[in-house]
């Protein structure tokens, strides 16, 4: 630990929960547009279709599912494999700038496909596959059965792994759209958006002002620590690197420390932050939320304590199962469902008469604003099937 991180000062899980949850706007409804708030969020996880309707519905004020679902439509939002690997909900101006700084994640993805690749040449098949999506949307299917033709003892999973790493591919709508339906097919971000994507410059090239590295349209590492900072923080470089699937990074956050305080958490890890972030007192009540699986709120530090209580550490998933997370006074305390007519909720321990009231009483708000007029049942059961012994 350095003189400098031994004297900071420390912030506990419970002031660190209140500091994320007020970025993550989840204190309180944000006023802010989806667009906006999928901007500040910096993407929302997507692997499947209705998640990122459900993440916002927990954070906006007075949202509705269509206006995410017509940013879609109009091109202004996107879905394409980004952070760690897996698909997210990004602006255009994020898929622009975010998808070619994760590339280096995507490039090391590539090495775990070498023999399948064998003979392979990446450069050429990402020119093939450009053709080939860029004519028209191509699914995965269709992409594979297309370079097979090329290289006819490649793996075929293999070539279509390597045409998503090699190029910023986009699933185009109607796949993604509030009740609509449509089997993932791809171009890339920048067809479909009809303009370029922005390299990340070299290090030496990107900008100190802090006023600068805010902005969407730059893309240099230090840009995106700060916008980590504003929806994560206060965080530290472990923290940054699992949400982004990146490695060294702490020369970016090096750089900006003189603009940054720091903190350290009860384990002395230091913690960066930006000056004027809103750090809550540790008491300030947080509601219930409903939150969709796999809430980047959940999986965005290297120490999740913040949200996941050490007793709950693994309970939101099962296998290849994950599900849908409950919130109780900040933290991870259940799972849900929607289930026919019904929302189910599990509590993983006990809640008191008044935290039922509430979480009853956010549970009927969240399927009234993303299903209007449809009536649901709202019952405490069970979610998670128990694993046979």
């Amino acid at each position: 630990m350095t003189k400098t991180t031994a004297s900071a000062p420390v912030l506990g899980p419970r002031a660190l929960n209140r500091a994320t949850l007020d970025r993550q706007l989840l204190l309180r409804r944000s006023g802010m547009s989806a667009k906006a708030a999928v901007g500040h969020l910096l993407g929302l996880q997507a692997q499947n279709v209705k998640p990122p309707y459900y993440a916002l519905a927990a954070r906006l004020d007075g949202f509705a599912p269509e206006e995410l679902s017509a940013l879609m439509a109009d091109r202004e939002v996107v879905r394409i494999v980004t952070m760690r690997s897996t698909i997210h909900t990004h602006t255009a101006e994020d898929c622009l700038t975010l998808r070619p700084l994760v590339q280096p994640a995507r490039d090391r993805e590539l090495t775990q496909f070498r023999k399948g690749l064998d003979g392979v040449d990446l450069d050429r098949l990402a020119v093939l596959a450009r053709d080939l999506v860029e004519s028209e949307p191509r699914t995965m299917k269709e992409l594979r059965e297309a370079l097979l033709v090329e290289w006819p003892d490649a793996d075929p999973q293999a070539l279509a792994v390597a045409a998503r790493c090699k190029l910023p591919l986009v699933q185009v709508t109607p796949r993604g759209l509030w009740g609509r339906s449509g089997q993932v097919a791809l171009t890339t971000a920048e067809h479909w958006l009809g303009r370029p994507a922005d390299p990340a410059p070299p290090a030496e090239h990107r900008p100190t002002d802090p006023a600068r590295p805010t902005s969407t349209s730059t893309p240099a590492p230090d840009a995106t620590v700060l916008r980590y900072l504003a929806a994560f923080g206060p965080a530290s470089v472990k923290d940054m690197q699992t949400w982004a699937g990146l490695t060294r990074l702490r020369e970016a956050f090096e750089r900006l420390r003189p603009e940054l305080r720091v903190f350290r958490d009860e384990h002395g890890v230091e913690l960066f932050d930006l000056p004027d972030a809103p750090r809550p007192a540790e008491d300030t009540p947080a509601p219930p939320r409903f939150l969709p699986e796999f809430d980047n709120l959940l999986l965005s530090h290297a120490d999740r304590t913040r949200v996941v209580p050490k007793e709950y550490w693994g309970r939101s998933w099962q296998g290849n199962q994950a599900y849908c997370t409950l919130l109780v006074d900040g933290f991870l305390a259940g799972v849900w469902k929607l289930d026919g007519d019904t929302l189910v909720v599990e509590p993983f321990g006990r809640l008191t008469r008044a935290q039922r009231g509430e979480v009853t009483e956010e549970g009927q708000r969240m399927v009234a604003t993303l299903y209007p007029g449809q009536p649901y049942d709202i019952r405490f059961g069970t979610v998670v099937q128990q694993r046979a012994t």
